[in-house]
């Protein structure tokens, strides 16, 4: 049997377990989704987000890149901060990094592997900006560690300064933002950052402000 067959039988035998429990579950799931968050999380196939958070389907929107990055300039990710923020008006979002993270070690690695490089730039400028802290780090694991939490720190602070959150801050005072990073060494999640929205809708340039 291929690894792909494999798949598609246990996707049935989910599928009776579903029916068992509730005859009108796959009704219901097709009927309309208004999930409570907004997961930005890494690729990795260790960190599966339904998973490690006990989330059914339904419950939280699901955006997922290597080192779970938020880039001003991605289309991608923008999209669906929008859709997720402005559309579904999730209470919740939550960027997720990991430690062991492959992205965040190929940056810090500096290693030429081709068109991910112009990706992993973005985790090298975040490494810029923390080196001081980073060089007082002896332990060089620990100091991996330390910029995994950095990278998730930067995200949410890009996060906070798209123009869909800054509207939503303003107008319905949600989303919250978090930061946590995933430690696959004790499957536990740690937080690094919590924003919250103003307390008043404030114009842009001090909303900006928030976040610096």
């Amino acid at each position: 049997m291929q690894p792909s067959e494999k798949l598609l039988l246990y996707n049935k035998a989910w599928v009776q377990d579903k029916l068992e429990l509730d005859d009108n579950y796959f009704a219901t799931l097709a009927s309309d989704q208004k999930p409570e968050f907004l997961w930005i999380g890494c690729s990795d196939s260790r960190v599966p987000a339904n998973e490690i958070t006990g989330t059914d389907p339904g419950e939280m929107f699901v955006h997922r890149n290597i080192a779970n990055l938020v880039v001003p300039g991605d289309l991608n990710i923008l999209s669906v901060v929008q859709y997720a923020v402005e559309v579904l008006q999730v209470k919740h979002v939550i960027v997720c990094g990991h430690y062991e993270c492959g992205g965040v070690k190929a940056a810090m690695a500096g290693k030429k592997l081709g068109l991910i490089d112009q990706w992993l730039v973005n985790i090298k400028r975040v490494q810029e900006k923390y080196q001081a802290e980073l060089d007082q780090i002896a332990d060089a694991h620990t100091r991996f560690d330390r910029l995994v939490e950095l990278n998730v720190q930067e995200q949410i602070y890009r996060l906070a300064e798209t123009d869909s959150v800054q509207r939503m801050w303003a107008s319905h005072q949600i989303p919250s933002l978090h930061g946590w990073v995933f430690n696959l060494r004790t499957g536990l999640l740690n937080e690094v950052i919590n924003l919250e929205p103003s307390a008043v809708a404030l114009p842009d340039e001090q909303l900006k402000l928030v976040v610096r």
